[in-house]
Order: structure tokens, then sequence, then C-alpha cells
């Protein structure tokens, strides 16, 4: 089997990474990748944030401490958890889609659905360098103040959580993959009420 179609058949999330994080070649490679995503318009709508070194634990501060401040609070074991698993985790990139109003051709879901495959790109390229890999939308994603903190304007973006990369802590899980068949038929014509 070629070895690319392996690699995408075979690619799991890992959340459980610690350093080394990917050099900075390594780095280049994978966010180049995104650059290749199918993209309308050519907009390249995605953003990205690079947080590593010392500003992790300022990212796990900042993330919990709007999370526990907001109406839906981790427990201490949950916090404790997260804290201990961002501590681990060398590197985060954190992902927004970029909103240009002055276009009105190319819709916002369309923008997102690009910043998507971005990431996905992002992920398999990971994968295929033998690091971990995983996108989060948890923690503080969806409070607005994380958003603005992290210098995407909500005005402007829309943010799409974050991705832990780094070394795999043990080895990646195989999942089960249910055969595409079940998700797909074959179209051969306008369908009708009647039918």
């Amino acid at each position: 089997m070629n070895e690319a179609i392996n690699y995408l058949l075979n690619r799991n999330s890992m959340k459980m990474v610690t350093s080394p994080a990917p050099s900075d070649k390594d780095l280049a490679l994978i966010l180049q990748a995104a650059m290749s995503a199918p993209d309308h318009g050519a907009l390249r709508p995605w953003r990205f944030k690079i947080i590593r070194g010392e500003a992790i634990k300022k990212f796990a501060d900042f993330s919990i401490g709007l999370r526990q401040a907001s109406t839906e609070p981790f427990n201490p074991d949950k916090e404790a958890a997260t804290r201990l698993w961002l501590a681990e985790v060398p590197l985060i990139i954190a992902v927004a889609c970029h909103i240009d109003y002055s276009n009105t051709k190319i819709s916002e879901s369309e923008r997102m659905l690009a910043t998507g495959a971005a990431v996905t790109n992002i992920l398999n390229a990971a994968h295929m360098l033998g690091y971990g890999a995983f996108w989060s939308t948890g923690i503080a994603t969806y409070i607005d103040e994380f958003q603005t903190g992290l210098g995407f304007d909500a005005l402007d973006y829309r943010f799409m959580g974050f991705l832990a990369i780094g070394t795999p802590k043990m080895p990646i899980p195989q999942k089960e993959r249910l055969s595409y068949e079940f998700f797909t038929e074959e179209w051969t014509g306008p369908i009708s009420e009647k039918n």
C-alpha cells in the first residue's frame, strides 16, 4: 500500500504528549502543510498562534482561570488533571478563522471549512513526522475573553480551539474504523417526493 495513504488510514489523535516538541524545521513543514488546504478564493483565512516554552504555563493559567470563573467551572479533579496535561505539552497552536467582511462572495462557513482543512493538514503532517497531535475545543475555547486574550478579536476572527503537539507518551492507540460504505451512497438522478 502507498505509504502516504497508509498514514492517512491509520492516523489517530494523541492527547498525551510530552517533550520534545517538533524541531523548528519540522514545525515549518507542519505549518506549510496547512497552506495546501482547499481554499475557495485563495483567502487563506486560517490564523495560528504558536505557544511554547514559558508561555505554556501562562496559557494554562489564563484558560483555566477563565473556566473556573465561568458558570461551568471544572471540579477540582478535572482542574488538576488539565493542569498536569498542559504541563507536559511542549507545543500549542491556537487556531482561528479570519473573517474578511470586505469579501461578500465567499461565505463564513466556507472560510471555516478551509480553516478546518488546514488544521487537518497540520494533524496529518505531524502524524507523518512521528509526532502526536490533538485538536482541543475544551477548557475556555468558547469564552470570549480567551479568544481576545490570545490576540483574536471576536469581531474579526472565529476561534476554533487549539492543537497540542509533541512526542507521544505511549504508542498511539489504534481505533477500529467503520467502512466508508456506511456513509456513502451512489446518486443516479434527482429525487422527487413521489419516490
